[in-house]
């Protein structure tokens, strides 16, 4: 056992320097996605003015003679004002190195820009912003793109800019050429960002339905909801998922957000097992995620500043609360505790970076959106490591507890095994007298059934021809007549007498009389081609046949073939031939109701009289129409 546990430490430790490893690969690949081709770019030196009433107008700028326009650093980060505000700069010549340039203003979240680009009398006028449908723009792309004019004249560019949000300007000049090669480049970098995250909460939503672990699901809902927020802070949201709704794009940010801290409260606990450390604690984490969970729901009614406000009071405390946690079950020697804090301390110290930025209390060259994907990227791989290691220890735990309980279960059962097997042997032994005993009764059983079976037999079997006789008739008779009124099926029946026979009796003897009746029996019997088909002695020299799912005309056809064979075979009896005929009485009708099969008998034997009294050695057949 502690060699395993051993080799368990061994393997998390790899999977810490593997997860580490392609972090370390995937922030490499975003740095240079984000790095500018300073040849083919180049950034403006921004002027601002700040004055009681901002004009709505360029025209209406030109009016205004307290305009002090003053350097500022690019970007510009103005707060959140809720004002407008104007920035200008000038460019040498509209194309950048004789090639024709746009104008990128690298943060997608503005309501209104408006920018008036000036050259000599001319003036071009150009209007974007979130407040109108995606579709509307003129150049189609996640940040806001225009369009400089194609010539070498100098331009002096104006923009006014008005937001709920934060109102930040990051201004760049681009060749066409080159911005459409970095478009590319950073839109595949940022693609297999976003897939990586889908990737990852795809996965995790997997074994959540394979495992039914609702961490797995948590973590399945704050990936994709991080995502999400990222790709509305980019722009990408508003350009791939929601073009049209400018309501939705106007909250989306306080929106996703807060559901990304909903969830990531959720996942906190679970993952640290919160509940089963601090009463406190657990309140504590369950409070904030209704808290999110509230103002998810009451960001897409409530302003965006104040929803974005209350939004950072709760992260502030959600982030001191989830560190302060973390670092403290960290010090306890929960070895996962301490990963945890990792993990958000990447995140939580790029999204204060960021924050500051926005606000512009600190300038940092990176862009505050790269700044994100750094943080995400980091907590979103740490967080899957660290769900992996909490699952597989949990595993590991819910298998030892299961081993355990095996192990008494083995116990008690081999206790109650002893005692069983002492019961069983003195079970086996009257189970041994009683079998015996039923043994000796079931063979007599077998014994007498087959012997009434035989005497049942005998008693349906005529002595003289060894065919049925006239009980098994009846009997028969009556079940197929019942068959025949619940299937709705023809039966048949055939009363057959040997012709003269009283003649032969008293020319020949009774012995020779019985010889003719077998003789007569067997050749009914071999004439009856299907096992349903019965012969037996009705009396005398007489006899039935009964002929279920029969019409007239085929009864009659077998009747009648019958008498032909018995009248071209004689009985021989000691080298002397005797020449036998029948009659026969041929009925058929489909069984309606009771006592009809009676009816059918009495039928058959009213045209066996017709046969004899039309001349012997004939058949006649009739059918009856059901009652």
């Amino acid at each position: 056992m502690q060699f395993f546990a051993s080799t368990k430490l061994v393997t998390e430790k790899w999977l810490f320097i593997l997860t580490s490893l392609l972090v370390v690969a995937v922030l490499i690949v975003i740095t240079l996605s984000a790095q500018d081709d300073s040849q083919h770019s180049f950034t403006p030196q921004l002027y601002t003015a700040e004055t009681a009433s901002p004009p709505g107008t360029l025209k209406a700028l030109y009016s205004h003679t307290d305009m002090n326009w003053q350097p500022v650093t690019n970007p510009v980060s103005f707060g959140y004002t809720g004002t407008p505000h104007w920035v200008t700069f000038s460019l040498a010549s509209a194309n950048l190195n004789g090639q024709p340039s746009y104008i990128e203003v690298g943060y997608p979240l503005l309501d209104n820009i408006d920018v008036w680009i000036v050259q000599d009398d001319a003036q071009y006028l150009l209007s974007e912003g979130d407040s109108k449908p995606f579709n509307q723009r003129q150049l189609r792309y996640n940040n806001f793109l225009f369009a400089l004019p194609e010539n070498n004249l100098p331009a002096e560019v104006f923009v006014r800019v008005e937001s709920s949000s934060v109102v930040k300007l990051p201004v760049k000049i681009w060749q066409r050429e080159a911005f459409s090669e970095y478009t590319a480049n950073t839109n595949l970098i940022m693609g297999l960002f976003f897939g990586l995250l889908l990737a990852m909460g795809l996965s995790n939503l997997f074994f959540f339905f394979t495992t039914r672990n609702l961490t797995f699901l948590f973590y399945t809902g704050y990936v994709l909801c991080l995502g999400l927020t990222l790709a509305s802070m980019h722009g990408f949201g508003y350009k791939y998922l929601w073009p049209e709704q400018v309501w939705f794009q106007s909250q989306a940010v306080s929106f996703l957000a807060s559901a990304t801290l909903f969830f990531a409260v959720i996942f906190s606990g679970s993952l640290l097992e919160v509940r089963q450390h601090s009463l406190l604690f657990t309140k504590c984490f369950r409070a904030l995620s209704v808290s999110f969970l509230v103002l998810t729901a009451s960001s897409l009614l409530l302003d965006y500043v104040i929803s974005i406000t209350v939004f950072l009071v709760l992260l502030t405390i959600t982030v001191i609360l989830i560190m302060g946690v973390a670092i403290w079950f960290a010090m306890r020697r929960i070895s996962i505790a301490g990963y945890y804090a990792l993990a958000w301390s990447a995140l939580l110290i790029s999204a204060l970076s960021a924050s500051l930025d926005n606000l512009g209390i600190l300038n940092i060259s990176i862009p505050s959106q790269v700044l994100l994907v750094y943080g995400a990227t980091i907590e979103a791989l740490m967080l899957s490591f660290i769900l992996a290691i909490s699952y597989s220890r949990q595993r590991d735990q819910m298998m030892q507890a299961k081993e355990q309980a095996l192990e008494q279960q083995r116990e008690a059962v081999s206790a109650k095994q002893e005692l069983i097997e002492l019961q069983q042997r003195a079970q086996d032994e009257l189970e041994y007298k009683v079998q015996e005993r039923t043994l000796e009764l079931e063979i007599a059983l077998r014994e007498l059934s087959d012997a009434n079976r035989e005497l049942e037999k005998l008693n349906t079997i005529d002595p003289l021809t060894g065919i049925r006789n006239r009980r098994h008739f009846n009997k028969r008779l009556q079940a197929e007549g019942r068959r025949s009124r619940r299937e709705q099926t023809p039966l048949a029946l055939a009363m057959i007498d040997i012709d003269h026979f009283k003649q032969i009796n008293d020319q020949y003897g009774h012995s020779v009389g019985d010889t003719c009746i077998r003789h007569v029996a067997q050749t009914l019997q071999s004439l009856l081609k299907r096992p349903s088909d019965d012969v037996c002695r009705y009396g005398g020299e007489e006899f039935a046949i009964i002929l279920p799912n029969t019409e007239t005309e085929g009864a009659g056809q077998l009747v009648e073939s019958i008498r032909q064979q018995l009248a071209e075979t004689p009985c021989i009896i000691d080298n002397e031939s005797i020449s036998l005929t029948l009659s026969g009485g041929v009925a058929s009708a489909i069984i309606s109701h009771e006592d009809a099969e009676t009816e059918l008998l009495k039928l058959a034997d009213e045209r066996l009289y017709a046969a004899k009294q039309a001349g012997r050695n004939r058949v006649v057949a009739t059918s009856v129409k059901p009652h």
